[in-house]
């Protein structure tokens, strides 16, 4: 009787595995662009459905999935150092890690600046900027004004964006850091198209569309240009005494303390539960101030691709921590073999706590709902550029089993909303079946 059983059962999962393949390669959806999937039962360490799964492919945001594992594995998941310092005398001399929180409007953080504020010593803003540059390998010119391109930057204050935020009560909107109130003015809607608000390239001005009437709520977040000098000035500004900026290069010889600032927790679920591109490339810059007390994107990745990633199927092909760069190139299994790692390393509780989940929060709330009633059964990074879609992690079937998934799109000229319904469907095809 169990040998019946066991061949049923196999002869069910071949059938179900025939299926899947199908729904990739014999559907119109798919047909037209470029797809790599792998499916792996970790617990048989055996291969499902494999489809293209060692080509490489942009992988959009799914890029996010190596930078959140290179920065748990040296950051850990405790307390970043937000704060790099030195005392000299009646001088405090400081300068930035990359670390994202200081007054960040949802982060919160304002253990730095309590730090700086209860100083009594004369406070000196070392210049650290040159190190970071504002924009990622890749990434577009006209990324400037909307959210998801904010600038890098060594010292970011405020999320390095200007927040316009309306509530339902008030009739008109509130801007943070209120300091750029003045450099605001308005249009009426027939002089442009697009967006409510907008900044200038090149410069610290904004415009907005005057509506006639303000009405519900809205938070619209534009990134401003950052600087050493620009930072200074607000430092000075929120701690209400002189911040000096100096650019005595020696000082980076020093061994700095580290003051401890955001939970690392708070981040990392805030970059992938939201996809959000600002705080993935400024954990780059927090693992490079750990390694060596300097700011590179470059050189955090290469440290991970050589002592953390080393093991992969295929060497990723990485240059920026959010994925904006279309020169990042990584094949599914390589992801695989990524999503086996954080497995290994980080509780699955934190995974859920971090990723996205299907039909419940973040970039995926509106897709791959479970059953009423039930858990979600995806929780997974998602992927978006205009030529790319992606979506890789973990996927918890009916029967308990935790399998790993990677499905890269590239290229298709549909809209991303039929890629998806029909992904919704093979994934759930696998719950139901496995």
């Amino acid at each position: 009787m169990k040998n019946i059983l066991l061949g049923l059962a196999i002869l069910l999962s071949s059938c179900t595995v025939q299926k899947i393949n199908k729904s990739f390669t014999k559907t119109d959806v798919f047909e037209q662009g470029h797809l790599g999937f792998m499916l792996l039962d970790p617990d048989k360490g055996k291969v499902l459905v494999d489809i293209n799964s060692d080509k490489y492919f942009i992988p959009a945001s799914n890029t996010k999935l190596f930078t959140f594992y290179t920065a748990y594995t040296v950051l850990g998941d405790e307390l970043v150092n937000g704060l790099n310092y030195l005392e000299r005398g009646d001088s405090l001399i400081f300068w930035g890690t990359g670390d994202p929180s200081f007054l960040h409007p949802d982060l919160r953080n304002e253990v730095a600046l309590d730090f700086l504020k209860n100083s009594g010593k004369q406070l000196f803003l070392l210049d650290n900027f040159e190190q970071v540059a504002a924009f990622g390998p890749g990434w577009s010119w006209d990324w400037y004004n909307y959210y998801f391109a904010t600038e890098r930057s060594a010292f970011p204050i405020y999320g390095n964006v200007v927040r316009f935020d309306k509530k339902e009560e008030n009739s008109i909107f509130e801007i943070i850091p209120s300091r750029f109130k003045n450099r605001l003015k308005a249009e009426k809607p027939e002089n442009w198209k697009g967006y409510n608000f907008r900044r200038d390239r090149f410069d610290n001005l904004f415009t907005y569309q005057i509506p006639d009437k303000w009405e519900g709520t809205f938070e619209t977040d534009i990134p401003f240009v950052t600087s050493a000098e620009l930072a200074s000035l607000m430092l000075s500004e929120e701690l209400e005494k002189k911040v000096t900026l100096i650019h005595n290069q020696n000082y980076f010889n020093s061994d700095p303390k580290k003051l401890q600032t955001a939970p690392a927790d708070s981040i990392y679920a805030q970059m992938m539960k939201i996809s959000d591109n600002f705080l993935a490339e400024q954990l780059l810059l927090l693992v490079s101030d750990q390694l060596n007390n300097k700011l590179s994107t470059s050189d955090a990745i290469s440290y991970a691709k050589e002592n953390l990633l080393a093991d992969l199927p295929d060497e990723p092909v990485w240059y920026d921590g959010s994925g904006l760069s279309a020169r990042n190139m990584f094949t599914p299994r390589s992801i695989i073999g990524l999503l086996g790692k954080i497995r290994t390393e980080v509780p699955l509780e934190k995974i859920k706590a971090y990723f996205p989940a299907g039909g419940e929060s973040g970039t995926i709330r509106n897709w791959y709902k479970a059953d009423e009633g039930q858990p979600a059964y995806i929780y997974a990074k998602t992927g978006t550029l205009s030529m790319s879609n992606a979506l890789s992690g973990y996927l918890i079937t009916k029967s308990g089993k935790v399998l790993h998934f990677s499905c890269m799109m590239n290229n298709y000229a549909k809209p991303s909303s039929e890629l998806k319904k029909e992904l919704e469907k093979i994934l759930y095809l696998i719950h139901d079946r496995f």
